[in-house]
């Protein structure tokens, strides 16, 4: 979730389903909305799903709208969101759209519906906090993992604060992912990774 993800937004020509989420999000005082760099990334990447969609971190459903938009028809969505009221609002806000479950729990739920051929970590999904992150168990081999809300990185290793930045790092140098940064904005950049063939 992005630091005023939600204010990227204002003027901009988004999809229906898309501005429906982003008026939940005002609605609510809900500011940390996917950016609107990181929800056109979200479109296209979901065009490469032939099954299942994860993500964590629904928050408005706004990231979760533009795996909508981009998916191919039959290709089902799963969104893990701990906020209840958050939850319960976008259920409704998604309620006539065909694959699409929205569940409350906390992030890790999600390894309850895994692989995937795609899962967005907008939510929880560490390397680097012990909280179990297994990259080879969540996703399929080919599939795709993506990260975001990152700063663009200016040097090896990735710096953070002064200090190496050990998630990036973590997730970078992952030995079942081939992984890159992609910068989207000149401040704003997520990682993509795709799971490397089962040997």
């Amino acid at each position: 979730m992005s630091i005023a993800g939600t204010q990227s937004y204002a003027g901009a020509d988004v999809p229906e389903l898309v501005a429906a989420a982003v008026s939940l999000a005002v609605e609510l005082g809900f500011t940390s909305s996917c950016r609107l760099e990181q929800g056109r990334l979200l479109m296209a990447l979901a065009s490469g799903a032939d099954s299942v969609i994860g993500e964590t971190g629904t928050g408005c459903g706004v990231g979760l709208a533009w795996l909508v938009c981009g998916r191919r028809p039959g290709v089902r969505i799963v969104s893990i969101e701990r906020n209840a009221e958050q939850a319960a609002r976008v259920r409704q806000l998604f309620a006539g759209v065909a694959d699409v479950e929205v569940v409350t729990g906390d992030w890790s739920v999600i390894a309850d519906r895994a692989p995937f051929d795609l899962l967005v970590l907008d939510g929880g999904g560490s390397l680097t906090d012990g909280s179990g992150t297994d990259p080879s168990l969540l996703v399929r081999p080919g599939g795709t993992v993506v990260n975001d809300d990152f700063t663009p990185m200016t040097e090896w290793p990735p710096i953070h604060e002064g200090a190496v930045d050990a998630e990036r790092l973590a997730w970078l140098t992952h030995p079942d992912l081939l992984a890159t940064e992609l910068r989207l904005a000149p401040d704003f950049c997520t990682l993509v990774a795709t799971r490397r063939p089962a040997s």
